[in-house]
């Protein structure tokens, strides 16, 4: 069995543990700061191969000393991003593998470093996005003769849109403010730039639904480093409800909430519900030349809240963590192959997408699943009532 560690038992974390736990494959510990919060995950999910440790990974010392007590073939981290480089840096110490979910460009550039010469794999940006987009799109790129443009364009909403924002918190409130709060890259006319974030505002209709898309940071992750010099424009834009933007303008650059990270977190996170009930959307398109002629090949896909393992998960939770175990699951049945900095674009969709915990993005579902569960009144202590039950 693959033996790893879990970093954060929080709304990924839990889904992650719970995936390589329950596949039979994996002897995964799971560790947090709250050792009470890693023990409610691990009596949730129930399984023998998911242990609970009190861990807090921010003290180096800690963290170096439990790998050393606990060798493991992988650590994996659903912290928030600022924790990842002391991570790594253990990971390389303890000369195993390494994998994240941080959408931040200067964790990533200094995870590439601690990278360099390791003969373990180091992959930062798996998950959503960055992570299963740029593969998606690197898929696409590979289809074509000559480049012109690719637009990566992916979204984490509500199913039902009922407040000003037309949003609720899906993920790491941390996370979202990074996105909407950093410079973004992108290629222009050939150039590798940096853009504003919540500018290039534009429309964007899918199934005959109207949103808008707009810059964010992060979510290009090192696809532009890899395709830059071959291509005329690459970005990566963020998929919204029409009319999100202008007020996150408002909050961020009109009132200088940009300035104050912590008083805008306390704000939406006191005001904007959490919800299971959301969509993701994930939009790849990518033109050039085919034999000589000028196409434009798309990759689109929905994905709903699924049940697993008796419990609903919501659609952010299930491509993050489906994201990142298929990803870690390609890189431990693959001995040898994988080693030093590992960018997303270097995994195949489709040996993503034939992976056993790839499947969970499988086209086809519908939001008919997570509304028979909230109606039968199982979705808000289920986490609770698992425990109570195993």
């Amino acid at each position: 069995m693959h033996r790893v560690l879990i970093l954060g038992a929080g709304k990924i974390g839990a889904l992650i543990s719970g995936l390589l736990a329950e596949s039979g494959g994996y002897s995964v510990h799971l560790g947090d700061v709250d050792g009470a919060a890693a023990e409610s995950v691990v009596r949730a999910h129930g399984g023998g191969n998911l242990t609970a440790f009190a861990l807090d990974a921010g003290d180096r010392q800690a963290l170096a000393k439990h790998l050393k007590a606990h060798p493991v073939d992988a650590v994996i981290s659903s912290l928030p991003f600022y924790c990842n480089v002391g991570v790594a840096e253990a990971a390389r110490a303890a000369q195993t593998h390494y994998f994240d979910l941080t959408e931040d460009v200067e964790v990533t550039r200094a995870v590439r470093a601690i990278a360099t010469g390791a003969q373990q794999a180091f992959v930062p940006q798996c998950g959503l996005a960055p992570g299963f987009i740029s593969i998606a799109a690197a898929e696409l790129i590979t289809h074509f003769d000559e480049l012109r443009a690719v637009k990566l364009r992916v979204g984490a909403l509500p199913q039902h849109p009922n407040n000003v924002l037309k949003y609720s918190l899906t993920w790491s409130t941390e996370g979202l403010i990074n996105e909407y709060g950093n410079p973004c890259q992108a290629i222009n006319e050939g150039r590798l730039m940096e853009l504003a974030p919540l500018e290039g505002l534009e429309e964007i209709e899918i199934d005959g639904t109207l949103y808008e898309a707009f810059n964010t940071s992060g979510g290009l992750g090192s696809l532009a480093e890899t395709h830059g010099t071959r291509i005329e424009s690459m970005n990566y834009k963020t998929i919204r409800y029409p009319g999100h933007c202008q007020q996150m303008r408002l909050l961020m650059n009109d009132l200088k909430l940009n300035h104050d990270r912590g008083t805008l977190k306390r704000i939406l996170e006191n005001a904007v519900p959490q919800t299971l009930q959301d969509v993701v959307i994930v939009y790849a398109a990518v033109t050039g030349k085919q034999d000589g002629q000028l196409r434009e090949e798309n990759y689109v896909n929905k994905v709903y809240p699924q049940v697993i393992a008796g419990r609903l998960w919501s659609a952010i939770q299930v491509t993050t963590a489906a994201g990142i175990t298929a990803v870690v699951d390609l890189v431990l049945e693959h001995a040898g192959r994988y080693r030093g900095f590992v960018a997303q674009e270097q995994f195949r969709l489709t040996d993503i997408l034939a992976n056993r915990f790839g499947r969970y993005y499988a086209p086809g579902g519908t939001n008919h699943v997570s509304g028979e569960v909230v109606v039968s009144g199982k979705a808000g202590h289920q986490r609770r009532q698992q425990a109570a039950n195993s």
